[in-house]
């Protein structure tokens, strides 16, 4: 894949720049279009700008927030089983790498049964991206980073590999769980076709649970998950020239157990009118909202152990282990392409 943007490199690492004007384009697009739309609606991919990969970050510390714990406790236990399931020599490639805290114990495991490893991030924040591979290359000398600041799509059609080498995708902390369900599938069939017979996935999912522990954890005390919510609106008016009041919007997160998910929402306080001017070129747009209607931003879908073989089944993937924190609050499934 050419890149549309530039390239950072160094000897052991390579970032390609590969969102270009028409994703600001798309922002702009997506934002008129799910603005317009009833119920309205934003795209989950745009809240990690700089600002909202480090909010996440921040999330994923505190103690309602479970998922991450709970998948680090699998890694720190079943590292070296997890790698052992395809044999080496092996590259990694991971959609939404984040600042790839948990990645870490993977690496650790690998490069302890062979002396160098490619790891290939992909992400939409190039800050984060840069962060932490300089983090990772100062700790770990056997390792070289291709990176990709994009969308998992445009990244996932990039992987590099070496004559012999087998692939492990690697789609953490219930990243897929952000997804509708045929969105889902169109992913992992993406990925599907990016990997070879016999490369892997290794998916984090979140499991059902009690409606508490899921409403407390997109609820913190902190009010961390609102604010990473509300930066949703301080991007479009920073990117598209807009004058959201942020205080004029509350977050609401709440269960829907007919679909098995988590759904998170901006609900307007008032009758209030927004105006987005938009960036160079782009028309301007009144939005209206009642007081109590509601923005959609985000969905975390929670699985079963059949609902996720039944996924695997339906984008190419044969189900072959799975791991569980000690608490069976999370889920890291092992698929064979």
């Amino acid at each position: 894949m050419p890149d549309t943007g530039k390239s950072v490199s160094t000897s052991r690492l390579v970032i390609h720049q590969s969102i270009s004007s028409s994703d600001q384009n798309g922002f702009a697009e997506d934002v008129r279009v799910g603005l317009t739309a009833t119920p309205k609606t934003l795209k989950p991919k745009y809240l990690y700008d700089a600002l909202g990969s480090l909010l996440f970050e921040a999330i994923c510390l505190l103690p309602e927030y479970y998922l991450t714990r709970a998948e680090t406790e699998i890694f720190e236990r079943r590292a070296a089983e997890i790698v052992a399931q395809l044999p080496a020599p092996i590259t990694v490639v991971e959609l939404g790498s984040g600042s790839s805290i948990k990645t870490r114990l993977l690496i650790k495991a690998i490069l302890a049964r062979q002396p160098r490893l490619c790891y290939q991030p992909i992400d939409i924040s190039e800050t984060i991206l840069e962060q932490s591979a300089k983090q990772l290359l100062e700790d770990y000398s056997g390792l070289r980073i291709t990176a990709h600041a994009a969308d998992y799509t445009r990244g996932i059609a990039s992987i590099e590999r070496k004559d012999g080498e087998k692939v492990l995708a690697l789609l953490l902390g219930s990243n897929i769980g952000n997804y509708m369900p045929d969105e889902a599938r169109e992913l992992l069939r993406q990925v599907r076709n990016a990997l070879r017979p016999g490369d892997g996935l290794l998916l984090g999912a979140d499991l059902k649970k009690s409606r508490e522990t899921l409403e407390a954890a997109y609820n913190d005390a902190l009010n961390l998950t609102a604010a990473f919510s509300r930066n949703l609106l301080l991007r479009i008016n920073r990117d598209l020239n807009a004058d959201f009041d942020l205080r004029q919007f509350k977050h609401r997160a709440f269960f829907n157990e007919g679909q098995s998910r988590i759904e998170i929402h901006l609900v307007s306080l008032t009758e209030q009118i927004v105006n987005i001017c938009g960036a160079e070129a782009q028309p301007a747009l009144r939005v209206e909202f009642k007081s109590g209607e509601t923005i959609h931003t985000e969905n975390s879908y929670k699985y079963d152990l059949e609902a996720l073989a039944a996924l695997a089944k339906a984008t190419g993937f044969t189900p072959s282990r799975v791991w569980f924190d000690s608490g069976g609050r999370f889920s890291c499934n092992f698929w064979l392409a």
